[in-house]
């Protein structure tokens, strides 16, 4: 068993979305929250970037654990997430970018009987490593969407 193609397909390029996303915008609209109390298109992107690294540490304490049980991540929560939002655009996407071809390097090289393996999700239940990597696409698509109207809302 290997990565099904519709998991491989997004895990490779859905990330991507971005050039396209905020060509034409520059960096006041970039950090400008549209959305008073609410994230910049910025403020996704590094949510984004910083998400993706706990990730892969989620996907080896699962492949190497016992059913783990992890807790929701939750942005305004983790300390360090303030250092991800004193990044420039660009250094977050390049981080984004090197950190995907890491966590595609990551799944692509687990078996079958790690593939299935499961974590505890507080909300989900017991996923496994494939359910994992849906659940961390779709995150990834909301917050695209969300930069998508974000920037495409009229200020």
């Amino acid at each position: 068993m290997s990565i099904p193609a519709s998991l491989s397909d997004r895990l490779h390029t859905q990330h991507l979305s971005l050039q396209t996303l905020l060509k034409g915008l520059d960096n006041d609209r970039l950090e400008f929250p549209v959305i008073a109390g609410k994230w910049s298109i910025r403020d996704n992107i590094a949510h984004l970037t910083r998400y993706q690294p706990l990730f892969m540490n989620r996907i080896q304490s699962i492949v190497t654990g016992n059913e783990p049980v992890f807790e929701s991540y939750r942005a305004e929560n983790d300390p360090e997430f303030e250092l991800w939002l004193k990044k420039n655009t660009a250094a977050l996407i390049q981080e984004l970018n090197a950190d995907r071809k890491t966590l595609t390097d990551l799944l692509n090289q687990l078996n079958e009987k790690e593939l299935t393996r499961y974590g505890i999700h507080p909300k989900f239940g017991r996923l496994s490593v494939l359910d994992w990597t849906e659940f961390f696409l779709l995150h990834e698509a909301h917050h695209l969407f969300t930069i998508f109207r974000l920037a495409h809302t009229p200020v």
